[in-house]
Parts: C-alpha cells; structure tokens; sequence
C-alpha cells in the first residue's frame, strides 16, 4: 500500500499505511508523514509496481447485512464472493482512514476478509509474517467493523512467493494495532524526531535512511555523551549519564554518490526545452545537447540562457533546483519547487539565529575547522620557507584556538583573517606548474580578480555557494539567514557559513589541481586593465574539474566510511539541520587528515 497522506485527511487521523510505517519505526512514520520526506529506492519502486493494477481498479462494497435463514437456504451455497479492489474507508470514532488492496466479501455469511498485498516473499517468522504487516491487516479490518462487516481474519499475499498468508484478527493483535493507531495520532502534532534505531537490518532497506542517518545520528550522540563524561570524571564527579559504546562504526546506508549531476549550459544564447522527461538545450536550429531528467541534480544556467516555462514546470514538479549564475560565474540565485512542505527546520534556523550563545558555537566550530583544512592543504602541497612560516602561524592559530574565549563574532573573525593571511601567503607554492610567471600569486583579490589564480579561486568559491545552497534548501533551511555571516541583502550567509570549512579541500583543491595538471592554461583567461575574466573555453576545464572532485570518493572524517564531497556536503547541511533541532547535541565539521 503506498503513501495515503493527502492534504484532506483531518490533522489528528492516522491511515492504514501509518500503522504499517510506525510499527516499522516510529522515525520513519514522523519523517514521512511529519516532516513530509520521501525518497524512492528499489524496494519503494518494486511495492509501486504491484500496486500499479490494484489502484487503477476502484470498487465499492456491497451494503454490510446479516441474510437470513431463508435467504441462505434459497442461495444453496452458489453465490459467489463480491471482490472489491483498491477500496477507501474511514471511521471518525477510530481517527483512522485507509485505501484496502482487495477485499473479499462472502454474500452469505456477511463476513468480510481484507487481503493485503506485499512485493515481498513469505518471511521466515513462525507467524510467516512481520508485526508491521499484521498490524496494517488489522487496522483494515478494524475499518470493516466499523462498517458493519464481521471480520474475524485477513490475508497477506506475498507476490515474491505467490503465497497468501491467513492472519487471525486476535484480542492481542487487536489491542496492540489500536494502541499504535493511537500513538500515530499523537506523534502527527509533534516537531521532535523520534530517536533512532540502533544498528538495526531494518535500516538497509529503508529509502529514508540517508536522511534519518540513524548510524550517524547515534555517533554524534555518543561522542558527545563520552566527551561530557570525561569533563566530569576530570572534575571529580561521577558521570551522570554514562557514554554508549556499541563497538561498531556508522554504516553508510545511503550510495556513496548521487546518480545524477548537474547539468551546466553555458552557450550565451541557448535556450532549455523539454519533451517528454527530456531536457534539450538548442541555440537557434541547432541542438546542443540533451539529457534525461531522473540523471540531472540542477540545472545551472550561466549567463545569457533562456529556460521554457515548460521546462521549469517539469524541474519544479521533480524538486530539481534551477541554479542561475551571472556569466562570470557571479551566484544569483535559485529557482525551485516548494520544496520541504513544514517549517521545523526553518523556524529552529531563525530561533538559533536569536541566541548569541548558539551563533557563537557554531561559528567557532565553522572556523576551527576552516584552519585545521588550510594547514592540511598546505602540509600537503606547500613547500619552502614561506610554507613552513605559514604552517607555523596557522598550527599556533589552531592549537590557540580551544584556549581562547571570543566574546564577539568581530574578535572571531579576526582570528580567521590572520589565519587567512598566512594561508594565502603560501598559497603560491602549491602552484606547481613550470608557467609560474603566468600564475603568480601574491595576495587574494576580488571584485573584480585582478590575475587568473584569483580568477580561478572566485569562480570555484562561487560554484561552491551554489552547493551549499542546493543543499541547504533541500533540508528546508534559508541560505539567505547565517549565523556566522550576518545577514546582509544579496549575501547567501548561511551557505558561507557552510562553506567555510570546504573552501580549501574542495574549491582551492580544484584550483591548484586545474593549475598543475594543466587543464587551464594562460590562454584561457583574458585580462584587461585591473581585472581577469576566465573565457569559456576555461570555464568548461574548470567544470569539469570541479565534477570530478566533487564526484571523488574519500574516508569522511567522522563517520570513517567512503562517500563523494558532494555527498558530504548534503550530509553536513542534514546535519546542521539535525542540531538546530535538538536531534543531535553539537554540530562538528569534517577536517581532514
């Protein structure tokens, strides 16, 4: 049975599916029907599939009565069962409301039997069933009653086996589905998530589990359970609340990288159409390309490039974002569907964007860790005296930093600035090409970039706003409203103060990596008087580099598993959206090592 949730089901109702759901986990029941997530996987596709036929088949059921003695010996037994496909009820006295697979009704004895079916095969469970199962049999028939049926069992067909399994409709099981029907309709008014399963097979499964990021979620929580233990037992105290320790590492649940990419178009002129769940970019007669939309994450126009309202109906109705960027790379602004449909996370954002206290935690966690990956590019690329003075400030800057107390944003942000400074001081020996003179390097510059290093480093800055962007608003939170950097007009604060940590290991990396392997060459950059542009022919290497980090596997710095940076950058937006509710107890940003 699929999501029955619609926009008319009264606020304090449950379904049939909900039951299902919240017997499976209570987490998954609030993200799905709370918080309005979903995302398809093979197993959701495969349960669609079976029930494509049965919801194309609407039927009614024939009145509920009791025939009499007469009625039965003139029917002498031959009267069919009444068989009634994809069939909608609702009890007021029960809040309950559900769409039945198939429900077969026997004309003569007045009994009704709800037959529910599963893609699945028969489990191996003494009861050759699941409790999740059993207890979305029996809501069905507790709708039957309602309606004046006698219905004392049901089916389960499981179309992997081609098996029906007889499920009996007990005082127990009876007792037990009303009792989750009843937390169901409670959990529908609450904004906390429930807890997360702990290291359990149901997660593998599970299509939600990239966003539940239940492993993950339990980590956090246990480091910071260990580390407020530890502070205690230095003061001498007893720890109040010991931390877990389940001897295993997160499980990375969901793929290590997305299927689709973004689709860039940066032809001055074209124009994006779609036919079907095609995109196809033309410039006048001429087509320039096409892609299937299910293999496109963004859309990402640049500069003079026209999109047809059919084409954004079609990207919006999908949830892909279109990315407008100025042809310089200059980032404008996002076009996109509604979106996440509840505003939990946005209301928690501007709620910790009140508290000085919160701001402050999350501003120095974002530039501790900012330091931490410039010394690490630095130690890794950087050579010669200029490095080994810049790696000494920055490594005094970061060890200084847990002793310090920064009583204003102001003093924090002086502390990154002369990180900055000896960072971008030695940023000319990871330049490695033999055309040095063609990339010198002295100091950062914008507004406008005044040599192609620069250039390089404010176009790679601005694609990675974009980034930050996208996957904030995928979590509902508002990019514009930061806590780091202030909210100012035209300034995405929030997605700079997301980006901060990645600015050396993702866009500096990309920079350096262009540079030296030779996929930008001086040629590509056209400078005039006080300012350097990237032509197009760069603009299509440095995206292309750009993809490939992107799309580069590496260990993430926490959770120890492998995954794409683009990856962990939706990670760390789901993560930060986590904190700001209370689901997790800090917020932390990878450092590599």
């Amino acid at each position: 049975m699929g999501n029955e949730l619609s926009s008319e089901l009264p606020e304090d109702w449950a379904t049939v599916d909900m039951v299902n759901r919240y017997t499976f986990c209570p987490r998954l029941s609030h993200l799905m029907y709370v918080e309005g997530r979903w995302e398809e996987n093979v197993h959701t596709l495969a349960g669609k599939d079976i029930h494509r036929r049965v919801d194309r088949m609407p039927n009614l059921l024939p009145e509920a009565s009791s025939p009499s003695q007469e009625e039965i010996d003139a029917s002498q037994g031959d009267e069919p069962p009444v068989i009634a496909r994809s069939v909608s009820l609702g009890c007021p006295e029960l809040g309950l409301m559900g769409k039945l697979d198939l429900v077969s009704v026997d004309p003569e004895g007045g009994e009704a039997i709800p037959v529910e079916t599963k893609k699945s095969r028969v489990p191996n469970t003494p009861e050759r069933s699941y409790p999740p199962e059993r207890n979305q049999l029996m809501a069905q028939g507790l709708l039957l009653r309602a309606h004046g049926y006698t219905c004392n069992h049901g089916y389960i067909f499981y179309a992997g086996s081609r098996l029906r399994v007889r499920v009996e409709f007990t005082a127990e099981l009876e007792k037990e589905t009303r009792d989750v029907i009843s937390a169901v309709r409670e959990g529908r008014a609450a904004t906390a998530l429930p807890p997360p399963l702990e290291d359990s097979p149901k997660c593998w499964g599970c299509s939600l589990n990239g966003i539940c990021l239940p492993d993950e979620t339990n980590e956090l929580t246990e480091e910071a359970n260990r580390i407020a233990s530890e502070a205690q037992m230095e003061h001498g105290h007893e720890p109040v609340s010991p931390a877990a320790d389940h001897g295993s590492d997160p499980r990375r649940l969901y793929p290590a990288r997305d299927s689709a990419t973004p689709l860039y178009v940066q032809e001055q002129g074209a124009r994006v159409g779609k036919t079907s769940e095609r995109l196809e970019i033309h410039k006048g007669e001429e087509k320039l390309g096409e892609a299937r939309i299910r293999e496109v994450s963004q859309l990402v126009l640049m500069g003079n490039v026209q999109v047809s309202a059919q084409a954004i109906h079609l990207l919006m109705e999908k949830e892909i974002p279109i990315i407008h960027l100025s042809t310089g790379g200059w980032f404008h602004g996002i076009s996109h569907g509604q979106g996440i449909r509840n505003a939990y996370n946005r209301s928690a954002q501007y709620a910790a964007a009140t508290n000085q206290e919160r701001c402050m935690t999350f501003a120095k966690e974002v530039v501790r860790a900012k330091i931490a990956n410039q010394r690490v590019l630095l130690q890794r690329n950087g050579s010669g005296p200029d490095a080994d003075s810049a790696l000494a400030t920055l490594t005094y800057l970061h060890r200084d930093f847990g002793n310090r107390t920064f009583p204003t944003l102001y003093e924090l942000l002086g502390h990154e600035g002369q990180a900055a400074a000896a960072y971008f001081s030695a940023f000319s020996t990871l330049i490695k090409t033999g055309e040095l003179g063609d990339f010198h390097f002295t100091q950062r510059n914008r507004r406008p970039p005044k040599d192609p290093v620069n250039a390089l480093l404010s176009y790679c800055y601005a694609l990675l706003a974009k980034e930050c962007s996208v996957a904030l608003m995928g979590e509902g939170l508002d990019p514009w409203w930061g806590f780091y950097h202030q909210p100012r007009h035209g300034r995405p604060a929030l997605a700079l103060d997301l980006m901060e940590p990645f600015r050396p290991i993702i866009a500096d990396s990309v920079v350096i990596t262009a540079i030296n392997t030779g996929m930008v060459k001086p040629r590509d950059f056209l400078t005039n008087g006080n300012s350097c542009a990237l032509q197009p022919k760069g603009k299509k290497a440095i995206l292309a580099a750009w993809e490939q980090r992107l799309d580069q596997l590496h260990t993430h710095p926490f959770f120890g598993y492998r995954c794409s940076w683009r990856t962990t950058l939706k990670v760390q937006a789901r993560l930060l959206a986590r904190w700001l509710r209370g689901d997790i107890p800090s917020f932390t940003c990878p450092v590599v090592r």
